[in-house]
């Protein structure tokens, strides 16, 4: 046997498939007599040899055993349960925060939600959010974007970001964990099938692997795997903070989409004055108006007047571009319908229905007022000056020919909704309507509009 051709292969099915073909090549050539035949099967020829180059990812797998090693691992997966979810972006793109009863499964590298348990049987996933691909996926606790209890939030590597939440501390606990190490997994898996295809399939198509010494990789592997690992840990300290780089400018503090609360801080006030500008525009040009607040504006102008105070440039509505006032409303009723948490926080929707379920006329307007009287300072002040401003809008409703009920109508779910979606919209919307309505003509007396 020709021993150059594999002495340095120690691979054991590799070693055998040789000895097979020897044997095979000696009992056909014994067989016919042919002698000739016979000692030329003693020395291996190229057609005996495997066809393809032996790749680097399969010596990485017999001499560290890593495919076996992520492969020992138990995957991680959950049958199914009932989880309150919420996505509240999609892309980078924020969105409404509604929260959603989902039968939650998960496997080794996805994350799927279905309506309900019946619909996992059927295969047929429903919803927009159905399946979340975990790799490159992050999923931390939190507790400011939601003031429900047991929340974390699950960010995918394409900037889609998922709330989940359970009432019982353990079965959160268990989904997060669970969640966490199958991020986890996907990552090392996916770190693996990068390092395998990049150590062949990229050579050029002329190119052969070296025939001697060529199969003593392990050190240099090894060194190629930390050299990775302290890049990626270098990368990652060298990353400069949110805060760095919003004092750079790089990164700029959002209007719309962010918290009132955190707006009002910023800004060292209790009402945003994106709000307070939208306001004076409205009362100084738009009161007479036909169907103000009713009329919608040109959507593509709103999203440039949307851009210009996100990118906090300075901001004048008398200009020329901003002359339409429903493209003024329409901007303010967005900002409104982008909070996190509405203008009436979720805590208080429940007990603003009971309030206006109250026959009698003073009690109703003292359970109202108590409740507002509750709200936070943003919350309240920023309440009071809307509806203030909205009085004056009704006090021209000759001639802008808006109503109290149409008022109700427009500003019912843009100024308060349910937290999780249970399915009665069309119940929830006839109350989200009746508050406003009722706050709006009992406004004088609730905000003490008439004092000083």
């Amino acid at each position: 046997i020709n021993t150059h051709t594999h002495t340095h292969t120690p691979l054991r099915s590799i070693n055998q498939l040789l000895i097979g073909a020897v044997q095979m090549r000696i009992k056909a050539s014994q067989s016919s007599g042919d002698r000739h035949s016979q000692s030329k099967s003693m020395v291996l020829q190229d057609s005996d040899l495997p066809q393809k180059p032996i790749s680097r990812h399969r010596r990485n797998q017999s001499q560290h055993n890593v495919a076996g090693t992520l492969a020992s691992e138990p995957s991680v997966e959950f049958k199914g349960e009932n989880l309150n979810v919420a996505r509240i972006s999609e892309s980078g793109k924020k969105q409404r925060k509604t929260w959603t009863s989902m039968w939650t499964v998960l496997t080794s590298d996805h994350l799927m939600f279905y309506k309900d348990r019946q619909q996992e049987t059927s295969l047929k996933p429903g919803g927009k959010t159905d399946v979340v691909q975990l790799g490159g996926a992050v999923v931390e606790w939190t507790t400011e974007k939601s003031s429900k209890k047991n929340v974390f939030q699950l960010t995918t590597n394409t900037g889609s970001e998922y709330l989940l939440q359970a009432d019982n501390y353990a079965t959160a606990n268990k989904w997060y964990d669970a969640i966490g190490k199958a991020v986890h997994s996907s990552v090392r898996t996916h770190f693996f099938l990068n390092h395998q295809s990049n150590s062949t399939e990229y050579l050029p198509r002329h190119s052969s692997l070296p025939d001697r010494g060529s199969l003593k990789h392990s050190t240099s592997d090894s060194a190629d795997k930390n050299g990775v690992k302290n890049r990626l840990k270098k990368f990652i300290t060298r990353r400069p903070s949110m805060k760095t780089l919003q004092e750079k400018g790089l990164i700029k503090d959002r209007v719309f989409g962010c918290h009132l609360s955190t707006l009002c801080q910023r800004e060292e006030t209790t009402v945003p004055k994106f709000v307070r500008t939208c306001l004076d525009a409205v009362d100084k040009r738009g009161l007479e108006v036909d169907g103000i607040y009713r009329v919608s504006g040109n959507l593509a102008t709103i999203q440039k007047l949307r851009f210009v105070v996100d990118q906090e440039e300075d901001l004048d509505l008398d200009h020329s571009q901003w002359e339409d006032i429903h493209v003024v409303t329409g901007a303010l009723k967005m900002f409104f319908r982008e909070l996190p948490e509405p203008l009436f926080p979720f805590r208080f929707f429940q007990p603003f229905v009971e309030a206006i379920k109250v026959k009698e006329s003073k009690s109703k307007i003292q359970a109202v007022k108590k409740l507002i009287q509750e709200l936070p300072k943003p919350n309240q002040d920023t309440m009071k000056l809307l509806f203030s401003h909205l009085n004056r809008v009704l006090a021209f409703s000759r001639k802008n020919l808006m109503s109290t009920q149409g008022i109700g109508i427009v500003f019912g779910p843009t100024l308060m909704w349910p937290e999780l979606d249970s399915g009665n919209m069309a119940v929830n919307m006839v109350y989200q309507n009746q508050i406003v309505e009722f706050i709006l003509i009992e406004s004088r007396e609730i905000f003490n509009l008439d004092k000083k």
